[in-house]
């Protein structure tokens, strides 16, 4: 049972879902207004990273978060509840089995970029990350092989830890869906894709459909390798399903981010830079995570991307921004685009002062609302601190 503890939310002055200039309000556009869940920047509390959340049935908002402790360096998995839509949490609390093990070597394996999801077949959720390892009170450089793991919340109770387990050699380094959105078919399959590769070389990402029964998920299939050969390659694939097709966004370390569709959720298209759909213009995308925002009537990319004002951010993880994808072309519709979460601080200046976001996730609330959320930090910053932030996005009529 959780204990309950009531937080007070700090809404900005100011709604967000305002145009760009040039651009003119028209009907069906988003108000976005900025809520602070849990207070970090300040020194109040500890800086809460990696906030993803989904809704259950009951209509509470189920949020697993954890502390960063420095550049990839993260506590152990804790479990935040809200039962009025995010206008006050629970005291979060450690989920015992995505937490710290210790290894022979005195190193611990640890849980991160973990994202949990609602399965409607089996009624539970699917809390879904990876492996990671720390020497000291450090992320250890000379990572062991990683894969997924996950533990599964039903009835108000967790499971144990288990692997999800791929026997393909070209994922004998790393396998991963780690920050990834997946699709939850009604047959109660799971639809999400991998990146993979082996250690030093670039990793390439595929399409996988997963069976889950509720306690145990199993790789049915997977599908053809898409590549980059820059840098690590391609990271951090999110999945979704949208007017009967799949499509999925990729990151990637050329200065890029790409998109493909599929009919099946295994064989993509050879993947597309983001771009803009009036000039083709590549849009600007430093080695960061996108996600989709999925509606009915819509389809949306949530992203950060360099701009004039963020000149100077590391890898221009502020702001965050929201745009319509035309699902034909494969672009973002730039007369849509929205600031989701402000830059807060001089980016050309002072960016040592700027928070970065550019580990976010979105949640579908209803019809009419979703939500991105996102834990600040300051790299740079000696004491690192930072809020743990709700952007509610409204949809008009």
């Amino acid at each position: 049972m959780l204990r309950r503890r009531r937080f007070l939310q700090f809404a900005s002055t100011a709604p967000l879902g305002f145009a760009l200039s040039g651009t003119s309000a028209h009907a069906g556009e988003p108000d976005i207004s900025k809520e602070v869940m849990f207070r970090g920047r300040d020194g109040a509390g500890p800086a809460w990273f990696h906030p993803r959340a989904c809704r259950l049935p009951d209509g509470r908002v189920f949020m697993t978060m954890q502390h960063i402790n420095g550049s990839d360096y993260f506590g152990p998995v804790h479990l935040t509840m809200s039962d009025d839509l995010g206008k006050s949490w629970s005291t979060p609390e450690a989920v015992d089995p995505l937490g710290w093990v210790e290894q022979a070597d005195g190193s611990h394996e640890g849980v991160c970029d973990v994202v949990p999801e609602w399965h409607a077949a089996s009624k539970s959720v699917l809390a879904f990350g990876h492996n990671v390892f720390y020497s000291g009170p450090r992320f250890s450089r000379d990572q062991p092989p990683r894969w997924p793991v996950y533990a599964v919340w039903k009835d108000g109770r967790w499971g144990p830890r288990r692997k999800l387990e791929w026997d393909d050699p070209r994922g004998a380094y790393i396998y991963s869906n780690n920050c990834g959105q997946k699709v939850m078919r009604d047959d109660g399959d799971v639809v999400m894709s991998f990146t993979f590769g082996v250690r030093d070389q670039p990793r390439d990402v595929c399409g996988v459909i997963a069976s889950f029964d509720g306690e145990t998920l199993k790789v049915k299939e997977t599908g053809p390798a898409l590549s980059n050969a820059k840098g690590r390659g391609l990271l951090e694939p999110s999945v979704t399903f949208f007017q009967g097709r799949y499509y999925l966004t990729i990151r990637a370390e050329d200065d890029r981010g790409y998109v493909s569709v599929s009919d099946d959720g295994l064989n993509y298209a050879p993947q597309q830079a983001w771009a803009w759909h009036d000039n083709n213009e590549a849009l600007g995308l430093s080695t960061t995570q996108q996600h989709w925002l999925t509606r009915n009537d819509g389809l949306w990319l949530v992203y950060t991307r360099k701009d004039t004002s963020n000149a100077n951010v590391i890898r221009w993880r502020s702001p965050l921004w929201m745009a319509r994808v035309d699902p034909e072309s494969l672009r973002l519709i730039r007369e849509t685009e929205r600031v989701v979460l402000p830059l807060m601080g001089d980016g050309v200046a002072a960016p040592d002062e700027v928070a970065l976001m550019g580990n976010f996730h979105v949640t579908s609330i209803d019809a009419n609302e979703d939500w991105v959320t996102v834990g600040e930090w300051h790299p740079r910053k000696q004491a690192l601190s930072g809020d743990a932030l709700l952007a509610r996005i409204r949809w008009k009529a």
